[in-house]
């Protein structure tokens, strides 16, 4: 017996193989004076020298020694033709060599149906395997395998497999024929999936690699014809160079340029951190760092184009020429940071345009409607993969100058969460103080933006944090009225839609009692939007009819003729009730969207002192009715009402409309007069609106957007009001129209409103008497107490 390593001989196998150890050698010679018979088996470990009878597997193969040839050497070159396996049941040391008792096991198969389809499955993959296994010849390895036996078959294709010492000795050790095939045919199927996912895999690889040998050819290709060219390999380095020292930038930002282009030349050029840097220096490049709009510094143009572009809005005007007067005695005056407030549809988005018009900058936008992430505003650390600046840098390149008018659209709809907040991050940016040195995250640098012309507009200030507030000033734009709308309609709207749809002067015409009757039936509102959208729903109307009657057919809309195209009016003429009734007021209130009126009920039941409030009235709302109800028990008296009038009824206050909630103090006279009426049954007059926050000594207090709720009033058709006297101030501000229509009574006390609002007088409410209840239930403490004196 001779152990060998690194190799299992399988029967029908043909083997040439080098002896070298003593023992082996022996044992050849001494199978070589006998019948030539040797058995051959596999060590565990092939490292061992000298192995013992346990460091070899016990089954192997009986072979034939059919050829020897010894080498100069020493060492012997043999050939063994394997015949049969067999295992050794002992192995013994006689004179230096191995000497084995082994068993065999013939078994013979029949070759059943079955038997034969496992020997075709074999064939089959074993011709597959070959295919794919580009070391072994194919017709070689077909012939050999061409056996009728299925013993044969498996040892003979178990011997040509690529597989460990160790699955070999596992089909070695199976003696059964068919348990044999039956596991090389496992063996071969889990071989070809390996094979199979082995060239996907090189194919991709080699796909990969084609395409970078590709890319480094053509690059190095490049770099020869430019070198032909006389521009020299760092050509590219050169010119970001000059590009840099170009620029304009600060010192720190410049030397942090020359010092990121450094590294980007020691860099391979096909690194993704090459990527990022040069990324980077676009960046830097792209930002204006010197570049200015030349300002238009004549008053008179910048007056023409805002006159031009819109109607009104004096205040506006006259702070944009003061600013612009500014700009020319100072050199370098600090940013302004404009902010308009004011309903939808006045005009906030396109007047920051005019202003960039008027002034001769660039202008760029950025709405801030629904931003959450704190990153939007400052941009990603470089750190992050596909990090940008954010969009305050971005809004610069896109301007290319560094003196835009930069519009920060929809500033009171920013959000908070987890991603930061950007209302916060927007404090640096729109302080003059500490925007000179803005840094972004991305940039990492100081930049400038002191230059800028910030204009931010909002609809309501309370949902903009007071810190942005006290860097912004506040600009109020309020609703227009029916003369404004008008001549808004007839300078801009008409002649907008006519282009709008593809229309002439002369096939769409439109008078002014037409453009009348859409703003007063077909709008309600504070600006102008709805009124366009309606122009150019008439707009519409007319372009099909020229389509179907031909390019020659003209219309002219009038007053009469509007009803025909828009439908039925949406709005009443005036929303006057019409009749005075008992409890029922109309209050004024002012929304987001502009000035609204409010019919305020008041309805007194049989119960038992029990007061409430529906139409999804605020706590300050329903705070103001309490406040209304203890004024009217402090005038019991006064009103014609018994001391203990509350006990025995219930009040239930309700403002219509009751899917919108309603909230704020300034509905407090208009309960107070609800109550006051509801409870000496007189009437108040249907004709009359009014607004004013009540305390409970029966005192008026001032209000806000007295202009909103004028013009909400106006438009639904009444026109007297009663108001607080401290807002007499704000009739500086009320257009003419509302002055010169309107007749406005200014109070102070609650009495003031019921003679006023009732339509009969309360003849009591004249005397001289101080506004305390009769049945008050008087101080315990002592006459002499420092408190009475």
């Amino acid at each position: 017996m001779m152990p060998i390593r690194d190799m299992v001989i399988f029967p029908h196998m043909m083997t040439p193989f080098v002896v070298g150890r003593e023992s082996s050698v022996r044992a050849l010679e001494e199978a070589l004076t006998g019948d030539r018979k040797i058995f051959l088996a596999t060590q565990h470990d092939a490292s061992v020298d000298e192995p013992s009878a346990d460091d070899i597997f016990e089954v192997g193969t009986i072979g034939n020694i059919v050829q020897s040839v010894k080498m100069p050497d020493g060492n012997i070159k043999v050939l063994v033709e394997g015949i049969e396996r067999g295992r050794a049941t002992e192995i013994n040391d006689e004179d230096g060599f191995f000497v084995a008792t082994v068993q065999t096991g013939r078994t013979h198969l029949d070759l059943t149906p079955q038997v034969e389809g496992l020997m075709q499955r074999v064939h089959t993959l074993f011709e597959q395997y070959v295919k794919l296994q580009q070391s072994l010849n194919y017709e070689t390895m077909a012939a050999s395998v061409r056996a009728d036996e299925p013993a044969k078959l498996a040892d003979t294709i178990a011997a040509n497999l690529q597989l460990s010492i160790e699955e070999k000795q596992a089909l070695l050790d199976v003696f059964d024929p068919e348990s044999r095939l039956s596991q090389v045919a496992d063996v071969l199927d889990l071989a070809i999936e390996k094979l199979n996912m082995d060239r996907t895999i090189q194919s991709r690889v080699k796909r990969q690699m084609e395409k970078a040998q590709k890319e480094y050819y053509l690059n190095e290709k490049i770099k020869a014809i430019q070198k032909e060219l006389g521009k020299g390999e760092k050509s590219e380095y050169d010119e970001l160079k000059k590009k840099i020292e170009a620029a304009g930038m600060p010192k720190d930002v410049l030397d942090k340029s020359l010092q990121e282009l450094k590294k980007l030349e020691a860099m391979p050029p096909m690194s993704a951190e090459s990527t990022v840097s040069r990324n980077y220096l676009d960046w830097l490049l792209a930002v204006p760092w010197k570049k200015r709009s030349k300002e238009i510094r004549s008053l008179e143009h910048a007056e023409q184009i805002l006159n031009e572009d819109h109607y009104g809005l004096e205040k506006i005007k006259e702070r944009i020429l003061e600013f612009l007067a500014v700009r020319q005695l100072v050199k370098n005056p600090k940013g302004s940071i404009l902010c308009f407030v004011g309903p939808p549809g006045v005009g906030k988005t396109s007047l920051g345009q005019s202003i960039a018009k008027a002034t001769g900058r660039k202008f760029v936008r950025m709405s801030l409607g629904g931003v959450r992430d704190e990153a939007e505003i400052r941009g990603h650390r470089r750190t992050y993969i596909g990090a940008l600046p954010g969009q305050v840098i971005q809004s610069m390149k896109k301007a290319g100058t560094k003196n835009p008018v930069f519009m920060l659209d929809e500033i009171d709809k920013m959000a908070s969460d987890f991603r930061g907040d950007p209302a916060s991050a927007l404090l640096e940016v729109l302080d003059p103080e500490q925007n000179t040195s803005f840094q972004d995250h991305y940039l990492d640098v100081e930049y400038d933006l002191s230059q800028v012309l910030f204009v931010a507009t909002a609809n309501v200030l309370d949902t903009i944090p007071g810190p942005l507030q006290d860097r912004m000033e506040i600009i109020r734009l309020h609703g227009y009225t029916e003369v404004e709308k008008l001549e808004i309609a007839r300078q801009y709207l008409v002649k907008k839609q006519r282009e709008g749809n593809g229309l002439t002067e002369d096939q769409f015409s439109i008078d002014d009692s037409a453009l009348k009757s859409i703003i007063r039936y077909y709008t309600r509102e504070a600006g102008v939007r709805n009124l366009e959208r309606e122009i150019g729903n008439v707009g519409r109307k007319i372009a099909r009819r020229v389509v179907q009657n031909g390019p020659e057919h003209t219309e002219k809309v009038t007053g009469e003729t509007v009803e025909d195209l828009l439908g039925t009016a949406k709005f009443r003429d005036s929303e006057v009730q019409a009749a005075s009734e008992v409890g029922l007021v109309t209050g004024l209130a002012w929304t987001s969207v502009g000035g609204t009126i409010l019919q305020t009920e008041v309805q007194v039941l049989e119960g038992k002192g029990k007061m409430s409030a529906t139409g999804q009235l605020g706590d300050v709302m329903k705070e103001s009715a309490e406040a209304a109800l203890t004024y009217i028990r402090s005038r019991a008296n006064h009103l014609g009402l018994t001391k203990d009038f509350y006990r025995h009824i219930d009040i239930h206050v309700h403002v219509p409309e009751g899917a919108t909630p309603k909230d704020g103090p300034s509905a407090g006279i208009t309960i107070a007069t609800g109550l006051a009426s509801a409870l000496t049954k007189i009437k108040v007059r249907r004709d009359i609106a009014m607004t004013g926050e009540i305390t409970l000594r029966g005192k008026v207090l001032p209000i806000g957007g007295l202009k909103e709720k004028l013009l909400a009033a106006h438009r639904a058709g009444i026109f007297e009001a009663v108001l607080p006297a401290d807002n007499r101030k704000d009739l500086a501000d009320l257009p003419d129209l509302i002055k010169n229509t309107m007749k406005l009574h200014f109070v102070e006390q609650m009495d003031e409103v019921l003679k006023i609002a009732l339509e009969e007088k309360l003849t009591a409410l004249d005397e001289d008497t101080p506004a305390v209840l009769a049945n008050v239930i008087p101080p315990v403490m002592p006459a002499s107490h420092p408190a009475h004196q």
